[in-house]
């Protein structure tokens, strides 16, 4: 069967700052956290399969300790087209790997497209368009297209990319060469980038959404080019290959080194979804506090509740701006500015055996 794009989901992440919600055997990728009953996983997919054209056209990646919750989640997955990783090695390796299976299948010219498992997404007809636009260019030149999200505040959790010339342009959107990518930059810088005008008036920066699409040939020459440490071991030794190799993000591998990136700023309603204050972004309404929980309050304001216990109350008095998990044997009460640091308290309670069940 035909299609446009062939998108593998990477569905691998510990999602730890969503902690204790999110946990080693239940990730941020099988949670539902919109209210809609839907795990971002199953959203991810559902979004996806109209490009896919079917279920076997679409992929997953993940590791092997998640791979029975993948086929859980998403019961007509096709078994060949989950990859399941014996160990995590950043998105580096799951990429190489990934683009080499469907290569094999469909030839080097088949245009695959990656995607985190755990994304919202606000307007899908625009998300699909601009995936039709990223296809095209990626079928068209040798290019490894990414989609940059438009900026809506000066974050320092992203990444930015830096547009540089327009070359042309694919589905009504603008596409431009990529000048250089920025990891996560302090508030001073990242406020610099929006303050920034381009040629055209217009910011030249955009955050950088961990979403790519391109050829499986003219990846895996860049790989061999700029990652032949990663791509060498996997060509010679498939999955078997994982113990032996570095950990690294494709933006570390690949993005910042290839002379072939291309963005496509896009605008349909995006988030990342990387810690409970983005709860607060996707549901704050005109509510004093955002609550997916029964609360009782008293004076208190901008918080963030959540329960999956329907029997459960959480009562606060005189708070403002935290976050308060209720999970099984955890509570969690945090400032909206400390919810980064939730990862520091989980390699606290790793060093400990007695705590090694709340992981």
């Amino acid at each position: 069967m035909s299609q446009s794009l062939i998108p593998v989901i990477l569905a691998g992440g510990k999602g730890e700052r969503f902690w204790p919600l999110s946990r080693k055997h239940r990730p941020k990728q099988f949670l539902s956290l919109d209210g809609s009953g839907k795990s971002l996983l199953q959203a991810t997919a559902e979004r996806l399969l109209a490009l896919a054209g079917s279920w076997e056209g679409l992929w997953v990646v993940t590791s092997g300790q998640l791979a029975e919750g993948v086929r859980s989640q998403l019961p007509q997955l096709s078994a060949p087209s989950l990859l399941v990783e014996p160990e995590g090695r950043d998105t580096a390796p799951a990429v190489a790997w990934a683009t080499l299976e469907v290569c094999k299948r469909y030839g080097e010219d088949a245009v695959i497209g990656f995607f985190p498992a755990d994304h919202w997404i606000a307007d899908e007809a625009a998300f699909q368009k601009t995936l039709e636009a990223a296809a095209q260019l990626a079928r068209t030149e040798d290019s490894i297209v990414t989609l940059g999200i438009t900026p809506s505040y000066p974050s320092t959790g992203y990444g930015y990319i830096e547009q540089g010339e327009q070359t042309g342009t694919f589905g009504e959107l603008p596409v431009y060469r990529v000048n250089r990518f920025t990891e996560k930059p302090d508030r001073q810088t990242a406020e610099a980038f929006l303050a920034t005008k381009g040629a055209t008036g217009t910011c030249p920066y955009t955050w950088n959404s961990g979403m790519f699409v391109f050829r499986a040939g003219v990846v895996l020459a860049e790989l061999r080019t700029h990652a032949p440490e990663i791509l060498n071991l996997l060509e010679a030794k498939g999955a078997e290959a994982y113990a032996e190799l570095p950990k690294k993000s494709i933006d570390y591998a690949l993005m910042e080194k290839t002379q072939l990136a291309y963005v496509l700023p896009a605008s349909f309603g995006w988030d990342d979804l990387g810690d409970w204050n983005a709860l607060e972004r996707l549901l704050k309404g005109d509510a004093a506090n955002v609550e997916l929980a029964n609360h009782v309050g008293m004076d208190t304001q901008g918080a963030i509740l959540y329960s999956e216990d329907a029997e459960e109350v959480i009562v606060t008095i005189g708070l403002e701006d935290v976050v308060i998990v209720r999970d099984r044997n955890v509570t969690l009460i945090v400032n909206k500015d400390r919810t980064q640091d939730i990862k520091q308290v989980l390699k606290q309670l790793q060093d400990h055996p007695k705590w090694e069940k709340l992981l």
